[in-house]
């Protein structure tokens, strides 16, 4: 018993600074985790006001919390006079491996993120990516699923698609339709144009604040081509493609006016010769 007394009135500054460090410790700890918190709170409330998927928003601000937090408890054990070298070599190679191992899931992971926060398409938009183009159902975290023309379902990782173009023909409330009408080169050319602006005059869908273009494109092998260019609203773009198409076929034929398909004219020469 002796010793022990004799023991601790020896060592008792040294204790009294194992106590200081060992407050701090807790300190640090209970710092870190208050300000752990308050990140998760701001990480939220910013990405709320981006309007970000909720899985995203929790998944975020765990990440950020359990991040604040481990460099809290790395602090506290090295003001304890602990190497945290080891430690820290530790994480870092096994966060390296994991990383490794889920590059691919990370990627798309990452690019999910941005696509939901950048936004350059949402659910009913019609896009083209990654070769594929669709109807926007649904933007997940790892993948995107597009309902195609033919009601076929496709499921795009999203690090396909923030990897290559990305075409929204939904995001403009207008489009313009851009059509070449073939035409023969006997035809009346000034006539073509005259009913070539009636049609596109005359259909109520198209929009009749903007101008639309019509003229000679091309002299090309077997025809003059036109170019018809009206400008519709986005939702209105292939009805309206089909009418005019069908409304020009049947207005030509009326007015007498050839549609020509691709021909090849041979010509043959043949020469007399005296057989012997």
């Amino acid at each position: 018993m002796e010793f022990i007394t004799s023991w601790f009135n020896e060592n008792q500054t040294m204790l009294q600074d194992m106590a200081v460090q060992f407050v701090v410790a807790l300190l640090i700890l209970f710092i870190g985790k208050i300000i752990a918190k308050l990140i998760r709170k701001g990480v939220q409330k910013l990405l709320e006001h981006k309007q970000v998927d909720n899985t995203v928003i929790s998944f975020i601000s765990s990440l950020v919390y359990g991040l604040v937090i481990l460099v809290s408890f790395i602090a506290a054990i090295s003001h304890l006079g602990f190497n945290t070298s080891s430690l820290v070599a530790i994480v870092g190679a096994a966060g390296l491996a994991i990383g490794l191992a889920l590059q691919g899931s990370l990627s798309n992971f990452a690019s999910g993120i941005l696509l939901i926060t950048l936004k350059p398409f949402k659910s009913g938009d019609f896009v083209e990516v990654s070769g594929t183009a669709g109807v926007v159902e649904e933007v997940n975290i790892f993948s995107t699923q597009l309902r195609t023309g033919d009601n076929k379902t496709v499921i795009i990782p999203n690090g396909s698609i923030t990897s290559g173009t990305i075409t929204n023909y939904s995001r403009k409330p207008t489009r313009r339709i851009d059509l070449v009408i073939g035409v023969s080169y006997d035809a009346d050319l000034a006539k073509t144009r005259d009913i070539l602006t009636q049609i596109t005059s005359n259909h109520e869908l198209v929009l009749k604040d903007q101008a639309v273009t019509i003229g000679v494109s091309e002299l090309a092998d077997n025809s003059v081509n036109f170019v018809v260019r009206p400008w519709v609203k986005t939702e209105n773009y292939w009805p309206v493609y089909f009418e005019l198409l069908e409304s020009i076929k049947l207005a030509l034929d009326e007015a007498g006016i050839e549609i020509p398909y691709p021909q090849l004219s041979v010509h043959v020469n043949q020469e007399n010769s005296n057989e012997s």
